[in-house]
């Protein structure tokens, strides 16, 4: 079983690299971030066409998340459970479901945008409610992961030149606990590796040339429970699909299983 998540930035913009991506790649579960689509424009025909069901949580413009799958698609929960608003509105940042023998979220974190910023305060929060909410499935014995751009860079490992970061969000202290309270609920990380250099980033500014020059950051991830990672036989960061024209500036992160 092949699973991935990818932060597309716009599935408009990028649906024909999508889904040539997914017929040459023959993955069954996508996790899909920053659909930036209301679920009218959601191209759920197109994905049926190719084999996939789709669940969608969106509203419009910014945000989205969805998952599609062509091994099932059961017991869909759209939104995070007991999740803060921002502003006063629930954004679209998480969609769950059963696709076969796994459950698997699709998450978008809050950026968080700036430390002492509102956005910031509302990133903890949600990424509290998601520990909250993940505790009982991570703890279980079904194969259980948590996918998707989680805006934290778990480790100055995961950064080009940490010094680029200092007094930025992504990296700071109570984001990083966030991240290791979260693993504390049963789940670790699955590290891909990478196809190019030494470290699995998959994220490049769209700025300074920033994917040439290979400034990037590891802020999509796999956390998965111990039956998910016992059956994982390999993981990567499928770099290439950063590269050409239209692409997204975040690379598609794969994990196969064996189950």
């Amino acid at each position: 079983m092949r699973i991935a998540t990818w932060n597309v930035n716009s599935i408009t913009a990028r649906l024909p690299r999508l889904l040539a991506w997914l017929e040459n790649t023959g993955t069954d579960v996508l996790c899909i971030q920053e659909t930036k689509c209301s679920p009218e424009q959601f191209p759920t025909d197109q994905l049926k066409e190719l084999g996939y069901e789709s669940a969608v949580t969106a509203t419009g413009r910014w945000n989205g998340v969805a998952l599609v799958s062509r091994v099932g698609l059961e017991d869909v929960v759209s939104g995070l459970p007991g999740g803060p608003a921002y502003d006063g509105a629930e954004e679209p940042r998480a969609v769950s479901a059963t696709c076969g023998p796994i459950r698997a979220w699709s998450v978008y974190v809050p950026n968080g945008r700036e430390v002492d910023h509102p956005h910031y305060a509302y990133k903890l929060e949600w990424l509290a409610a998601l520990r909250t909410a993940v505790t009982e499935d991570a703890a279980g014995g079904r194969p259980f992961a948590v996918l998707g751009d989680f805006n934290v860079a778990p480790t100055d490992a995961d950064l080009w030149d940490p010094a680029a970061f200092v007094g930025q969000t992504h990296v700071t202290d109570a984001e990083r606990e966030a991240l290791a309270t979260l693993r504390g609920t049963g789940l670790s990380d699955v590290l891909p590796r990478p196809l190019k250099y030494d470290h699995p980033f998959t994220f490049w500014d769209y700025r300074a040339l920033g994917f040439p020059k290979n400034r990037g950051m590891r802020i999509d991830l796999v956390y998965g429970n111990a039956a998910f990672a016992g059956a994982v036989s390999d993981a990567y960061v499928d770099r290439e699909e950063r590269k050409g024209k239209g692409a997204s500036d975040h690379a598609p992160v794969v994990v196969d299983l064996d189950l």
